[in-house]
This record gives C-alpha cells, structure tokens and sequence, in this order.
C-alpha cells in the first residue's frame, strides 16, 4: 500500500491535555519537515479540562473559574476552531496529524468525514445520530454527542474529533457547550448503548477511520512518540 495511506496509530490512554497539545505540535511539525514516516492518529481520553477554541469561550463559563479550580479543571486556549468545550475520561478522543493533500479532501469535506466517523461509531451501538446545521460534530435530536475542531498550520491538520462514550455530564452544564445557549450534551451511555468499554468503541472507530479515509493504520508503541521527538525545553 502507499505509505501515503498509511496513518500510524499511538493509543495513549488518559493524558492531560497540555502533554497531549504539545505532542500534537511537534509531531505536526516533524510531519512538515518530512522527518516523521507517515500521517499519525492519537487515541486517548483527557484528564478533567476545558479548552478555548479561536472563537473565544470564556464568556460562556456560567460558573467562576474560582469554582473550576475547586474541582481541579484547568481551562487552557488553543489554536483549534470553535469555542468552550469539556474534555474528561469516558470521551473518546482522536487526533489525526495529517498532510491535508494526501486525501485529497478540502477542509468542509474533512470535516464532514470526521463526523462520518462518529456517525457510524454511534450506529454500531444502536444510536441514530446525525448532523446539524447548528454546529459541526453529531447530535441525537437536539443534545449533541461528538464534536469535531481542527486546526490546519503549514498544510498539517491536527486537533480532530471528541465522542462522549459513557463520560459525566455535569461538567457540561458549567459552560455554553460550543457557545450555543440551550443545548444539552449527551452520550452513547445516555442515548441506551450497551455493553459500552472504551476498548471497544475505539476499536470501532478506528475501524471507521480507515474505511472513511481509504487508509490503513498501523499501531505503534505508546512511549515512541515521547521517545523519538521528546518535549522541548523552555528557554
């Protein structure tokens, strides 16, 4: 097969998110220089953590951020779209570093198979989910299950795609999910998925992202990526 269809694959369990947002970068930047073999997914849950897309976010916490500190939920800004979102175990999240002109996709059609992805990965477990023109990612009705945000740099996208699997809730009703007033959050638990393991879920979502993508994975081990392109040092 091309190696150009073949994406690498780390299975990193649960991280913070800064150690995960800071690998991201690197491996975005080793894939631009050429240094890296092939395209590389992440798959993972975060650590507790709201995160900031360039669309703003911090006026829609409808608690104080005394009251996140409290509960130990850091709040941290990125580069990906959109705005407030909650991270936590029990989400499934994965992260493509990908060449944009290897698939071949303009940025509307990646985005619209990414949430293909969890469209099917929702369907295994007998949840009927599906677009909505309020927002990107996959909704049950008017409760939203899986977001998608990317951030594209120097032709490499990252960031990618979070799947609410059997996750607390709570946490989303301190913010304005996504900037959106009146919106309540689900997941493949709340919408009746059984026999749930995130073993599970992600094997089929990896699944669904080579059949989507006509791309192949390969597994590698979880400490190459810290290994072969360590974190940087502070100046």
């Amino acid at each position: 097969m091309n190696r150009a269809r073949i994406w690498h694959r780390a299975e990193l369990g649960t991280q913070p998110y800064e150690r995960v947002l800071n690998l991201q970068h690197r491996l975005a930047d080793e894939l631009h220089k050429g240094t890296l073999e092939a395209d590389m997914m992440l798959l993972l849950e975060h650590e507790p953590v709201f995160t900031l897309g360039h669309n703003g976010g911090r006026e829609n916490l409808t608690v104080s951020e005394e009251f996140l500190r409290g509960k130990g939920i850091e709040i941290v800004q990125t580069e990906r779209g959109g705005n407030i979102t909650y991270h936590g175990p029990g989400q499934l999240i994965a992260y493509p570093i990908v060449r944009m002109n290897t698939m071949g996709l303009g940025i509307p059609k990646y985005v619209e198979a990414l949430e293909e992805v969890m469209l099917r990965t929702a369907s295994d477990w007998g949840v009927s989910a599906a677009r909505s023109n309020r927002n990107h990612g996959v909704w049950v009705g008017n409760k939203k299950l899986g977001s998608v945000g990317i951030a594209i740099r120097r032709g490499i996208s990252f960031h990618g795609i979070a799947l609410n699997v059997h996750l607390s809730l709570e946490p989303f009703s301190w913010i304005n999910p996504c900037g959106l007033f009146g919106v309540a959050m689900t997941s493949l638990k709340e919408e009746g998925g059984r026999h749930l393991s995130m073993t599970l879920v992600r094997d089929a979502m990896v699944r669904h992202m080579e059949s989507v993508f006509g791309i192949r994975t390969v597994p590698v081990a979880v400490d190459t990526c810290e290994t072969r392109f360590p974190q940087r040092k502070s100046a």
